[in-house]
């Protein structure tokens, strides 16, 4: 039986993609808490804190130990964290001689907590890659579309013209800033978890920072000046991170949902989910999966801010809620960024509904140009007054708004090439410019 839409048969392929949903099934967590496990023995060999025969043959067991997790469920029932059943396993695979050298001078947290930045950091790897792949179609879409006109819309309404192009890029420009954010949010994420009993390593005397930082050497970690077992805020950070990623992904499945509706019919997605009953719909799922995962994502991340207050020098429940939590803002971003390249890379831009949906305004779209246009030979209070009155007669005439105005006075205005929405696109092919050489800067490709 699944408990969640996420490890659900029914929906998980749908909120989840394959690669970071590995990263979270039980096995996973169990093999990366073995790989700490191994690579602790090896430093404590190598630092002389345990035998040298003992260390290795505790490595060689890490290397091919195999623990179902229905073995660690009753000891994690018991002791709230996996830990100490799994060494119990551990040992028990390993020669009796050297068995009670396994998880020398370690507690349980250190194993959970690197287990789980391992974890992490695979998991940023492929979200980095998706990043990367998203922002190559994005601005592949700016570049062709530069100089497509398209309704603006503010506050839901139309507003004036605008360039497809320069939506794209506007999305691209946030894709780049999250890939932007990944260096300085990896070094203070991707830290060795190690602090012993109560954090000071007492157990490892005088080896003890030699141990931590030959630990953190073969998992290819850092090291924290100081045990950050209670400080999470490394953790927050990242999830703040998938939050924003998740909410990118949002606003942009929200546009496109929006200009892919029937009345609008400015983007069609390549591909959608039928109904039921209606043979002729298709819905725009891949979108609706984007706006739910953000909205998903934005109130788990205030649930991580809840597990922050760790109390003293562990917290066993604040501990458990980042358990709930993080795993389902990582997966939800997984989603996110497959449905996103989906969608992208088989978006059908609709230029010519695009531009019809401007001309359907008669020329109300232009109303700003118009006024600029009569501010050249009047004060600009009064071309405003002028275009607002003929404004009013566009909505009950359907006439024009530039013929409208054309009859209004005797100026030398050339109001037929103003009519072109491609004449009032103000500065958004230079826009576009400065993003794909920004995304030229942070991919190296674009």
């Amino acid at each position: 039986m699944s408990l969640t839409a996420y490890d659900s048969q029914i929906t998980g392929l749908l909120f989840t993609d394959e690669k970071t949903a590995e990263l979270f099934t039980d096995r996973a967590v169990i093999r990366t808490m073995i790989e700490v496990e191994g690579a602790l023995a090896a430093a404590e060999g190598l630092c002389g804190v345990i035998p040298g025969d003992a260390a290795q043959a505790i490595v060689e067991a890490c290397k091919t130990a195999e623990i179902d997790p229905g073995l660690l469920a009753e000891g994690t029932a018991r002791d709230g964290v996996p830990v100490p059943a799994l060494v119990k396993e551990l040992r028990a695979v390993v020669d009796k001689e050297h068995a009670r050298f396994v998880h020398w001078g370690a507690t349980s947290q250190d194993i959970f907590d690197t287990g789980l930045v391992l974890r992490l950091k695979a998991a940023i790897d492929l979200h980095e890659t998706a990043l990367r792949h998203l922002a190559r179609t994005l601005a592949l879409l700016a570049k062709t579309h530069r100089n497509t006109p398209i309704a603006a819309r503010t506050r839901s309404q139309q507003a004036t013209p605008t360039s497809f192009g320069l939506k794209c890029a506007v999305w691209l420009t946030a894709v780049l800033r999250h890939i932007e954010r990944l260096p300085g949010l990896k070094d203070r994420l991707l830290l060795l978890s190690f602090g012993g009993a109560a954090g000071n390593l007492a157990a490892l005397g005088d080896k003890a920072i030699e141990v931590e930082a030959e630990l953190a050497k073969q998992l290819d970690l850092q090291v924290c000046a100081a045990p950050w077992h209670t400080m999470r805020d490394g953790l927050n950070d990242y999830a703040n991170w998938l939050s924003l990623v998740t909410g990118t992904l949002g606003k942009i499945g929200q546009d496109v949902m929006l200009m892919a509706q029937n009345e609008v019919g400015e983007l069609r997605p390549g591909s959608g989910g039928g109904s039921s009953t209606m043979p002729n719909k298709v819905n725009p799922v891949g979108a609706e999966v984007l706006v739910a995962l953000a909205r998903q994502n934005a109130g788990l991340v205030a649930t991580m801010h809840q597990a922050a207050l760790h109390e003293h020098e562990r917290s066993g429940s604040n501990w458990s809620i980042e358990w709930l939590t993080l795993p389902q803002m990582v997966l939800a971003t997984g989603a996110a960024l497959k449905e996103a390249n989906k969608l992208a890379s088989e978006l059908v831009v609709k230029a010519d509904q695009m531009r019809a949906n401007i001309e359907a305004s008669n020329g109300l779209l232009l109303a700003e140009a118009a006024m600029f246009a009569l501010a050249e030979h009047m004060p600009r209070p009064e071309a405003q007054e002028l275009v607002k009155t003929a404004c009013k007669t566009v909505n009950e005439t359907g006439t024009h708004l530039f013929d409208v105005l054309a009859r209004t006075h005797d100026l030398h205005i050339d109001w037929q090439t103003l009519k072109d929405p491609a004449c009032h696109m103000g500065a958004s092919s230079q826009m576009i410019d400065r993003v794909l050489e920004s995304c030229q800067t942070v991919i190296g490709s674009c």
